[in-house]
């Protein structure tokens, strides 16, 4: 136990202190700050402090005479359209509009305006509505109905649960992102934690350091340190981001606003990151101790590896079909599947609550991956980890297992 913890500590130690593995676990929450950060100063910079805006308007049907503030735009009548155009060229005002003697028929006005633009602005665009709505509904309906005919509806969407309970956790776009997110930053870590166990062995094996060390250890042992040392360092790196994501979200949310103010993350879902890391680490992990053990050379176990490696970033290829069909039995599958479930999972449990019944098979088929793999790592450990020059084929790995 004890020769365990000293390669549990050096693994652990030697990956906290490289630079890579720095830069990345850092990179979320800095990034996150220095964007938020040229937020404030680009809309600091875009949205200078509100003027006064004044817009002419001739009105040729003689009905518009109230509610000519909106806002920050004042709407100044003129009698006529020349009136108007001598206004603007004396730059009384900024532009004008017409509201003919049809209006109520054509339900076009028409804006005149010396700035060459593609539609107006939308600012423009609301003072104008409101104002004609508002002189239209002026002593025919209350003032607060006006002001509900006035306003964008804001449609709050509530999910419930088939007893008619509110869920837990709701739907929408700003709950997905941070699953999203964390899925791909979960996927990144798992591969990259289960690459360094892949380097170390491999490593050490091709430079002849690996006699040394089972001189002294046995391969169970030095499995279990590498493995051990370099998931928690891993889990380290998710558990800075599991801290930092709610933090940013509070001050995005008090900076920028909007819908990311809307974002709730449940609790659940950062425990069940925090499983599905641990577990996936692991299954790479021994995969990579597998992989290592059977190769001569680092570079030829890292070209192996790309390959079960790819099935943990593969849902990112179908992210679009996932957002809108989170239910459908290809997910289902490959949410049990070992190589693709905690980066899947993570992602559903963004879109939409994952039964239970499926969370449990996920999670017991990925134990238990873990256990077959481990058995596995240690035997081909123990057969080929002092073998050097070329790789055994499979038939021969099976053979030798079976021994």
């Amino acid at each position: 136990m004890n020769r365990t913890f000293l390669i549990f500590r050096h693994e652990f130690l030697r990956t906290v202190r490289r630079t890579g593995f720095i830069v990345l676990t850092l990179a979320l929450p800095v990034l996150a700050l220095l964007a938020i950060g040229v937020f404030q100063i680009v809309s600091g910079i875009a949205s200078p402090p509100a003027q006064v805006t004044k817009i002419g308007y001739v009105d040729e049907v003689g009905s518009f005479t109230q509610f000519t503030i909106q806002g920050n735009i004042n709407l100044v009548h003129y009698d006529t359209p020349d009136a108007a155009t001598q206004a603007i060229i004396k730059k009384d005002i900024a532009e004008y509009f017409v509201i003919p003697h049809d209006f109520l028929s054509t339900r076009t006005a028409n804006l005149f305006t010396t700035q060459k633009e593609l539609a107006p602005p939308d600012a423009t665009t609301a003072a104008i509505k409101n104002f004609i709505s508002s002189n239209l509904l002026a002593g025919k309906v209350p003032a607060d109905v006006i002001t509900v005919v006035e306003t964008p509806l804001n449609l709050v969407t509530t999910l419930i649960t088939s007893s008619g309970e509110v869920a837990p956790q709701q739907a929408g776009y700003a709950n997905v992102l941070v699953p999203v997110v964390f899925a791909f930053l979960l996927a990144f870590s798992i591969i990259f934690s289960a690459t360094y166990v892949l380097q170390s062995l491999g490593e050490e094996k091709e430079n002849r350091l690996m006699e040394i060390l089972l001189s002294s250890v046995s391969t169970r042992q030095l499995l279990a340190g590498k493995v051990l040392g370099l998931g928690a360092a891993g889990l380290m790196q998710v558990v800075v981001w599991v801290i930092s994501i709610p933090l940013l979200l509070g001050l995005a949310s008090s900076s920028i606003g909007g819908f990311i103010s809307t974002i709730h993350v449940p609790a659940y879902f950062w425990v069940l990151g925090i499983v599905f890391f641990i577990l996936g680490y692991l299954l790479f992990a021994v995969l990579a101790s597998s992989l290592a053990a059977i190769t001569s050379t680092v570079r030829e176990a890292q070209g192996i590896a790309q390959l079960y490696g790819v099935f943990s970033i593969a849902p990112f290829w179908c992210l679009s079909l996932i957002l809108l069909y989170p239910n459908s039995p290809v997910w289902i599958v490959f949410s049990i599947f070992p190589f693709s479930a905690p980066v899947l999972v993570m992602i559903r449990l963004g879109v939409i609550g994952v039964p239970a019944w499926q969370l449990v098979a996920s999670l017991a088929v990925l134990a238990l991956s873990v256990f077959g793999g481990l058995l596995l790592a240690a035997k081909l450990l123990r057969i080929y980890t002092l073998m050097y020059g070329k790789r055994p084929r499979l038939g021969e790995i099976i053979r030798n297992l079976r021994a």
